[in-house]
Order: C-alpha cells, then structure tokens, then sequence
C-alpha cells in the first residue's frame, strides 16, 4: 500500500484540490485504481500525468484536448504546443493592440477635466473587437484564418467605413424611401 496514497493524501501532495482530482477521474485525465472497499486511490506514476495536465491547462488546453493529447502521446504533444503557442501569440498581439489604445486613451484625457465619452467608447471597441476576433477564429481552419483574420482585426477599409455610417445613421429611414433605395443601390454596387 506504500505505492497507493489515498485521494485526499495525493491531493494534499500534489497542491490540487480533492474536487479536482474528481474531476480529472471522471474526465478521464487520471485513471484511479480501487480499493477493495471501492475507495479511490492514486499510484506514484499518478504525479507525472497530473504535472503533465496542469502544465497544459496553464498554456489554456481545454480538459478534453488535454485527454487526447495525453492519451495520443509525445508527437500530439507537440502538435497541441505549437497550437497553442500560436493562439497565445495571438491573444498576446490582441493584448499588445488593447493595451496601446489604453496608453493613447491616457494620454489624450486632461488632468482635472472629465473624461471625453468618444475615448471610452474607443476602448470598449477595442476589447469588444479582441472579443469577437477570438470568437470568430473558432470557425475558421487555420488556413481560411490566416487569410480572413484581418478583415477581423483591422475592421472595414477606409472605402467600407463611409457607407457603414450613412447605413447606421439612416436606420430609421422607411426601407421604401427614395433615400434607403439610392443607399441600397450605392452599397450593392461596392
């Protein structure tokens, strides 16, 4: 029994919680044995995969990839590292983006007088824009990605941004006006 700790006494070991090492059994991540009494209990060999699942949850793999990962072995492995270095360098280009936008919002907000709204509105773009590009990187293969995450990132040219603002501020107008028509027909020809 000297090889076997108990699911509390591994937990303590290891620094995880008993709740995690639940559910890393019920995922499938570890492999419990069982006592005679049905007790759950960890093997020493138990330590290597857990520093192994919470090395790659750190790099953000989600549990279940982590389960294939482990379980495919050493080339999965690297095929999920670079994955998922390449999404870090991503979220890290994003961050770079939010955090200059923050610096510039700073430095055009004077001392003592209050805020311009138009700054704000800019940072709220710039995160809800990180928000929406990592939500539409999820659709794509890595290929179409590549060729597509810019018109995500940079948002419309300069040609596209006219006519979006005379659509935004012509929402109220009847769909049937002459006006909407002549806007429909402007943006349709491009």
């Amino acid at each position: 029994m000297s090889n076997l700790f108990q699911v509390h006494q591994f937990a303590e070991l290891a620094g995880v919680t008993v709740k995690a090492l639940h559910h890393y059994h019920r995922l499938g991540l570890l492999q419990p044995k069982r006592t005679d009494a049905g007790y759950r209990v960890c093997t020493v060999r138990d330590p290597e995969r857990l520093e192994q699942i919470v090395a790659l949850k750190f790099l953000g793999l989600p549990l279940k990839q982590i389960r294939v990962v482990l379980d495919r072995g050493a080339m999965q492995l690297t095929d999920a590292l670079h994955m998922q270095c390449a999404a870090l360098e991503e979220k890290q280009r994003l961050l770079s983006r939010a955090i200059k936008a923050i610096e510039e919002a700073e430095r055009s907000i004077e001392p003592g007088k209050p805020a311009d709204p138009l700054i704000l509105r800019k940072q709220i773009e710039v995160i809800d824009m990180q928000d929406a590009v990592e939500m539409m990187n999820q659709y794509y293969s890595d290929e179409a990605w590549a060729k597509y995450k810019k018109f995500y990132e940079e948002g419309p040219s300069e040609d596209w941004q006219a006519p979006y603002r005379e659509v935004a501020a012509s929402l109220d107008e009847d769909p049937a006006s002459e006006k909407a028509e002549t806007l429909a027909e402007r943006w349709l020809a491009g």
